[in-house]
């Protein structure tokens, strides 16, 4: 519990035995008084405790910037679901433990719900996510593949299927599930990674053109999707187009220094400006 939590239990305990003494009426307003003064102090380490915790998602944040990458964002709403046996605790530790970056934490906390609630689609989708961003890409694979069964049109699903191809190689099957994103267009954000990702997958391919066209298409939906400026520049580079990749990498830089895809911009201007390979 901590020391403040221990604090507070001892109180608590001091207090019940007070108003069970035999002289607690003659002592009403002085017990009244206790238990408001431990109400607020508890309102108040709550409200310090939640200002921590905020304190602890940022630095989430700027931990996950150390080592960029293209893994879909986690955007998955706070979790309301009818309780199933205790199965809803373990599913809200699921989606705060991904919130907070420990998907091992989540993975764990997402199975138990899954025990208690076998097919829960909120703790099968958690636990998707929880899988794919430790890159256990079989294991989320087959995740996800069972929320598309129970909703075809789950537009982040697929992306996330699609990504998942993308990851493994499998070409076919990543185009496929993010062009069927891109025609169901029920999420902005699933919208735009789609594209995001067919530009990565045509990159790879070497059909840079096409990867050049999906890039763009993503700026247009997401100006602040840094790492698309990143992409479209070696997308440039590696069809010749140098100054074009120059200028895109400026223009990633510019647009937000301080994001981890805006210093790789930078980083990759410094780079071939000495005559260097992207």
């Amino acid at each position: 519990m901590g020391e403040v939590g221990d604090a507070y239990r001892a109180r608590l305990i001091a207090l019940g035995a007070r108003i069970d003494a035999p002289t607690a009426a003659a002592e009403r307003d002085a017990l009244r008084s206790e238990l408001i003064a431990i109400g607020k102090g508890l309102e108040q380490e709550l409200a310090d405790l939640g200002a921590l915790k905020d304190e602890a998602k940022s630095l989430v944040e700027r931990w996950k910037g150390l080592q960029p990458t293209a893994a879909p964002a986690f955007t998955a709403d706070r979790p309301v679901v009818a309780d199933h046996i205790g199965a809803s605790t373990f599913i809200e530790k699921g989606w705060s433990r991904i919130s907070l970056g420990d998907y091992a934490g989540a993975e764990e906390s997402l199975g138990k719900a899954l025990n208690l609630a076998p097919n829960d689609p909120q703790a099968v989708s958690l636990l998707g996510w929880a899988q794919m961003l430790q890159e256990k890409y079989d294991d989320a694979l087959m995740q996800f593949q069972k929320v598309l069964m129970r909703e075809p049109g789950n537009a982040l699903a697929r992306i996330n299927v699609g990504y998942i191809c993308l990851k493994k190689r499998i070409f076919g099957e990543a185009i496929e599930h993010l062009s069927r994103a891109i025609r169901l267009d029920t999420d902005r954000k699933a919208t735009l990674y789609a594209h995001f990702y067919l530009g990565l997958v045509y990159l790879e391919r070497d059909m840079f053109e096409d990867a050049q066209t999906f890039f763009q298409k993503t700026l247009a939906l997401g100006p602040n999707l840094i790492e698309a400026y990143y992409e479209l520049g070696r997308a440039f580079w590696f069809n010749g187009q140098k100054d074009e990749a120059v200028q895109t990498w400026r223009n990633g830089f510019a647009a937000n220094k301080f994001n981890p895809w805006g210093k790789k911009c930078a980083e990759v201007l410094e780079t071939v400006e000495q005559g260097g390979e992207p």
